[in-house]
C-alpha cells in the first residue's frame, strides 16, 4: 500500500501565535507556520494536529509580508530564535500582546503596560549547547533545530556575547577528543565577571588523559572554571579552577555554583534591579522570595534589612558567604525553603514592609495566595512567564492589591518569551 500524498495548500498568514509562529486559516482551522510573518503568502505542507489546528511546514514563500532580513545565517533552521525576521514594530507589538493576552485570560484587561524595555544583541551571557560527533568523525556544536534532535552546527550567533561565540570553534575540537562516533554530550557556557565558566556533560567518566586535556583546554582558552559531569544528572566536578567563578550582584562578588541561576545578561540584570528598587521604595524590612544567589537581595541591602529565601541550598550558601566577605551579613538573614511546599504564611509575612518574588517559569501560586492573605504593603513581582504571572497577579488582586505598574522587559531577544516587573500595593 503506497503512502498517502502530502497535503499541500497556499495560505496567507494573518497573525502570530504565542510561540511566535505565523497563523493562517485552512478550512476554518488554524495552521501554525514557523518563521513566517503577518502578510506572508506561502505554499505549505500540512502536518499533524496541533492545538485547535494543524502544524505546517513552509515549502515556498510566494509573497513576503511584514518581514526583514534576519541577523543570523542559521535563522530558519536553528531553534534558538523564532522572531529575527520581524520588523521592529511588529516584533514589539507581538511581545506586548503576549502580556496583554495573558492578563485578559485572567480577567485583568485594561491594565496599562509601559513601553517594552530592550537590550542590544550580543549580550546574552549563558548558553547550553548540544555536542555530537557524527559517524564520519565530524563534530557538531550548537543549538537543536526546532522540534528536532538535529544540531545546527554553530558558526555565528548574534544573540550570545562574542566571548561565548569565540569559544565554539575550540569547543568543537575538544568535543572530538571525548566523543566517540555517534556520541553526544552538552556544554553549558556562562560568562562571569572573572571569565567563562564551562560545564561539560560527558558520556562517561573521564580518564587521566582526558582530565589533563580538559585542564590544558581551560588554560589555553583562559577559562575561569571548567567542570564536568557524567550525563546531565551527574554531580559537577571541577577539572580546572583558575580564578574564582564569580558574578558581581548589587556590587557584591558572589561565587556562582555550577549552573547557578543568573539573569540573561548584565544589562537586563541591572534594569531589573533598578525596577525592583523603585518598586520597594522606602521599605526597611524586605523579603526576597526565590532569592537565588542574591541578585535583588544585594541590590536592596544598602537601604533595607533583607530576608532571602530560596529552595536551593548551594544558592543560599553562596549568598551567605558573599555577604560575609562583603561585611554586610548583619543586615541579611537567609532561609532554605521550598516555597511551593511551604510558602511563608500571613503571620510570618507580618514583619515585612515589602516583598519581592522572582519564581521560575511555573510561577508561585502558593506563595502568591499567602501574600494575598497578608498585610504586606508592597509586592514586586518579577516573572519570565506572562501566563503564570497573570495567574499569580489574579490571586494578589483578589486579595486586595492594586497592580500599579507593569514593565515588560525583552530579556530573551528574538524569542517568544518575555520578562516583566510588576508593582502591587495595598
Amino acid at each position: 500500500m503506497s503512502a498517502s500524498r502530502p497535503e499541500i495548500a497556499e495560505l496567507e498568514v494573518t497573525k502570530l501565535g504565542v510561540r511566535g509562529d505565523g497563523i493562517a486559516l485552512h478550512e476554518g482551522r488554524p495552521v501554525y507556520l514557523p518563521y513566517t510573518a503577518p502578510g506572508d503568502r506561502v505554499r505549505a505542507r500540512l502536518g499533524a494536529s496541533r492545538d485547535a489546528g494543524r502544524a505546517g511546514t513552509v515549502l515556498e514563500l510566494l509573497a513576503p509580508g511584514a518581514r526583514r532580513t534576519p541577523a543570523c545565517p542559521h535563522f530558519g533552521t536553528c531553534g534558538g530564535c523564532a522572531l529575527q525576521h520581524l520588523p521592529e514594530e511588529t516584533y514589539s507589538a507581538f511581545k506586548l500582546d503576549l502580556l496583554r493576552t495573558a492578563l485578559a485570560h485572567r480577567g485583568l484587561s485594561g491594565i496599562e503596560q509601559e513601553a517594552l524595555r530592550s537590550f542590544p544583541p550580543g549580550t546574552r551571557r549563558r548558553a547550553r549547547l548540544a555536542l555530537r560527533r557524527l559517524k564520519n568523525g565530524e563534530t557538531q556544536v550548537g543549538f537543536h533545530a526546532r522540534d528536532s534532535h538535529d544540531i545546527v552546527d554553530m558558526r555565528a550567533c548574534p544573540v550570545l556575547h562574542p566571548r561565548l561565540v569565540a569559544l565554539v570553534a575550540p569547543l568543537r575540537k575538544l568535543a572530538a577528543a571525548f566523543l566517540q562516533p555517534r556520541g553526544s554530550g552538552a556544554a553549558t557556557m556562562t560568562l562571569l565577571d572573572g571569565g567563562i565558566d564551562l560545564l561539560l556533560d560527558l558520556p562517561r567518566h573521564p580518564d587521566l588523559s582526558l582530565l589533563e586535556g580538559l585542564a590544558a583546554f581551560a588554560h589555553a582558552q583562559d577559562l575561569a572554571r571548567l567542570g564536568w559531569r557524567e550525563g546531565e544528572k551527574g554531580v559537577p566536578t571541577p577539572a580546572a579552577e583558575r580564578r574564582p567563578a564569580r558574578a558581581i550582584l548589587g556590587g557584591v562578588a558572589v561565587d556562582v555554583p555550577p549552573e547557578g541561576f543568573l539573569q540573561a545578561s548584565v544589562e537586563s540584570e541591572r534594569l531589573l534591579s533598578e525596577l525592583v528598587l523603585a518598586g520597594v521604595g522606602a521599605a526597611k524590612h524586605v523579603l526576597d522570595l526565590h532569592a537565588g544567589l542574591g541578585t535583588f537581595t544585594f541590590a536592596l541591602a544598602a537601604r533595607a534589612r533583607m530576608h532571602a529565601v530560596d529552595g536551593s541550598r548551594p544558592a543560599i550558601a553562596a549568598l551567605v558567604a558573599a555577604a560575609a566577605r562583603a561585611g554586610i551579613a548583619q543586615g541579611i538573614s537567609t532561609e532554605t525553603r521550598d516555597l511551593e511546599v511551604r510558602p511563608l504564611l500571613a503571620d510570618e509575612l507580618r514583619r515585612f514592609d515589602a516583598a519581592v518574588f522572582d519564581p521560575p517559569r511555573a510561577g508561585a501560586p502558593a506563595q502568591a495566595a499567602a501574600l494575598a492573605a497578608s498585610t504586606v504593603p508592597r509586592v514586586v513581582a518579577v516573572s519570565c512567564n506572562p501566563a503564570t504571572f497573570a495567574r499569580d497577579a489574579r490571586l494578589l488582586v483578589d486579595g486586595g492589591y492594586r497592580l500599579t505598574r507593569l514593565v515588560p522587559v525583552d530579556q530573551f531577544l528574538w524569542s517568544p518569551h518575555l520578562e516583566l516587573v510588576a508593582f502591587f500595593e495595598r
